[in-house]
Order: structure tokens, then C-alpha cells, then sequence
């Protein structure tokens, strides 16, 4: 379900540069995207999130929704991301169903993991695993706990936190099956090529 490239956007209250950025990386190879804004209002989120989805399912891409599980839930997007201090994952299959995509930030605890995918996650995130514009005070997490995890979890394994070109491919080596991108592909001058570089990176480590 989730392998490769995906894009986490970038936290703007420009809806068409928004919208271009997205199609840049989904044209690049973007096989899910998850919309985060921090700083919009309700009215925003529901907009951009709303013109994301459609823009989607052009490519028959899944939009996953940030924390928020009414949103995900108003505009039918596929799914919703959670973290630490969010909704429970329970909570949040009963409001949008069973099949849609619930993911879960494990940071760099495997049991947590472990427990997410019992209680019926659909993928986990780990990391950081190296040092991030977007969450600089996470706890870093190291590459061995992938490996570990690639063992124990059925479910897939994204990682997050500070990547880029250079070292993607140490994660997907050490069983990442997609990573988490927004500064490295968003601030990038050409988003589409660095799409498409980032998903040579799958294609060579498989």
C-alpha cells in the first residue's frame, strides 16, 4: 500500500501554489500525500484540503490528512495521520470507517508500533532520523531500529525526519518502505525532478 515517495506539504496559505507544488511531485512519482498546515484556519484547511483531494485522485494518489480526523472525515480523503498527543486510533476508525488509511507516529518506540498495529494501523512512522527543519526537537531515532521493525511489523514502515537525496537510501536499505519528505522536496528549485530522483532511490535499493 504505501512504497515510496510521500510528499508531506508544506504549511502555506497559498492554495494555488499549494495545488502546483503537489501536482509537481505527484507528476514526479509522489505515491501518497498527506496535507499539513498548522497555522490555517478551519475555513483554509477545508479548502486546501478539499482541492488536494481532488487533485489525488487525478493520479489515483491517496491524500492523508494530518491529525485531523473531522476534516479527513468532511472531505472523504483516504485517510488520516496520527500523533502522540491526537486522536486514538480507535476513536478514529469508529468516525471514518474500515477502510480508510490510519497511520501512526511511533517516533522511535518499537512497542508503540507493535501496539499500533494490533489495535489495526494501516502503517507507522518512525523518526527523526537525522536533523529536521520541520520538527527540530524530535528524539532522533537510529537506522538499527528499522531493521528491527522490519522483522517484527507486517504492516508498513515509513520513515521521517530530515531526509533528503543523500541519504534516502540508507533508510530504504535498512527497510524503509516509503519516507516522509517536505523540506527537501518542497524547497527544492525543480520538485518534479526531485521527485523522480527520490523515487530511483526505491527502485535501486530493491
Amino acid at each position: 500500500m504505501f512504497e515510496g515517495l510521500y510528499a508531506i506539504t508544506p504549511d502555506t496559505a497559498d492554495t494555488p501554489v499549494l495545488l502546483e507544488q503537489v501536482r509537481q511531485a505527484l507528476e514526479g512519482g509522489a505515491q501518497a500525500v498527506q496535507y499539513r498546515n498548522k497555522s490555517g484556519d478551519a475555513a483554509l484547511r477545508h479548502e486546501q484540503g478539499s482541492e488536494l483531494l481532488a487533485l489525488c485522485r487525478e493520479f489515483s494518489i491517496p491524500l492523508i490528512v494530518n491529525d485531523d480526523v473531522r476534516l479527513a472525515d468532511l472531505i472523504g480523503a483516504d485517510g488520516v495521520h496520527l500523533g502522540q498527543d491526537d486522536s486514538r486510533l480507535s476513536a478514529a476508525r469508529v468516525i471514518l470507517g474500515p477502510d480508510k488509511i490510519i497511520g501512526i507516529s511511533c517516533y522511535a518506540d518499537l512497542g508503540r508500533a507493535l501496539a499500533a498495529e494490533r489495535e489495526g494501523a494501516d502503517y507507522v512512522a518512525f523518526g527523526r532520523f537525522f536533523p529536521s527543519q520541520t520538527k527540530p526537537d524530535a528524539p532522533p531515532a537510529p537506522l538499527s531500529l528499522l531493521r528491527e521493525a522490519k522483522q517484527r511489523l507486517r504492516i508498513p514502515i515509513v520513515a521521517i525526519g530530515g531526509i533528503d537525496l543523500d541519504n534516502a537510501a540508507r533508510l530504504v536499505a535498512a527497510g524503509a518502505d516509503a519516507v516522509a519528505v517536505v523540506s527537501a522536496l518542497f524547497g527544492a528549485d525543480d520538485i518534479r525532478l526531485t521527485a523522480e530522483c527520490f523515487a530511483a532511490r526505491f527502485q535501486t535499493s530493491h
